[in-house]
């Protein structure tokens, strides 16, 4: 995946080291990477399947 996006590191990233991060853009898909790795592979999901996603977390 290719292009300029905004990413934010989530909120659900833990470890009191700040080990344990990813990071997730908005673009025409939903990007998501290790923040620690940020040159390194991502993932792409639809936002219909990141909805999904996230909304597991939240039931």
């Amino acid at each position: 995946m290719t292009g300029n996006c905004t990413w934010r590191k989530s909120s659900y990233s833990g470890g009191t080291d700040g080990s344990n991060c990813v990071e997730v853009a908005f673009a025409q898909v939903v990007r998501v990477r290790d923040s620690k790795n940020t040159a390194g592979p991502e993932l792409g999901f639809s936002a219909d399947a990141w909805e999904t996603f996230v909304g597991a977390f939240h039931r």
